[in-house]
């Protein structure tokens, strides 16, 4: 495991500062197609570990998706393989210091897709009553809400010539567990649907 973390930085890193010596944003017109931040996440229903790149929706950068591929190892219950799409919403933020700021609510959707033949969109007909199982095997929409420090990298570490990092915690559930609870409340805690990840986010 620490091999497959160890690489999965390294090439963040590198993602980062390629992008961030290759252009700067006075002097290059930014392209919609080029990320804005590279992202890696620990754990949160979307993989073991799980790495992809970021886009700002708007210039302030309160709404960001988030492309992310992520792995199970098969010793944690894996080989299993995701791709995600995460929206997340940073309402607002507290000043903590000049190089330092707090979102503390930050509501948010993804949807998950686990790949490979033993995952489907849907059951097959042929072994199911047609609506026996109405959800998908594959596919998981979810929603979430993170808490975030953000810090200013050009003060801190001016050297890396990146612009922020930041660090977050979030909490999701998805259809199944949420309605899995409803129609269950005596068996289900509420507390053992909602699932954590943390995470970090370079952005140059």
């Amino acid at each position: 495991m620490t091999q497959y973390l160890t690489k999965t930085i390294t090439a963040l890193l590198f993602f980062g500062l390629k992008y961030s010596y290759a252009q700067t944003a006075d002097t290059v017109k930014h392209k919609w197609f080029i990320p804005t931040s590279a992202v890696l996440q620990h754990a949160g229903s979307i993989g073991y570990f799980s790495t992809g790149i970021g886009y700002k929706l708007n210039k302030r950068g309160k709404s960001t998706l988030d492309l992310l591929y992520g792995f199970v190892p098969a010793k944690f219950g894996g080989d299993l393989s995701l791709i995600t799409a995460k929206f997340a919403w940073r309402p607002f933020k507290i000043n903590v210091k000049d190089w330092a700021q707090i979102y503390p609510v930050n509501p948010g959707v993804f949807l998950s897709y686990h790949a490979g033949g033993d995952f489907d969109t849907k059951w097959d007909d042929d072994n199911y009553p047609d609506g026996y199982y109405w959800w998908s095997t594959a596919l998981r929409p979810h929603i979430s809400i993170s808490t975030e420090l953000k810090l200013d990298a050009k003060k801190l570490v001016p050297n890396l010539r990146i612009k922020y990092i930041s660090l977050y915690s979030e909490f999701n559930t998805n259809e199944l567990y949420g309605i899995s609870y409803f129609l269950n409340p005596r068996d289900l805690n509420i507390t053992g649907i909602f699932k954590l990840g943390i995470g970090t986010r370079v952005t140059f």
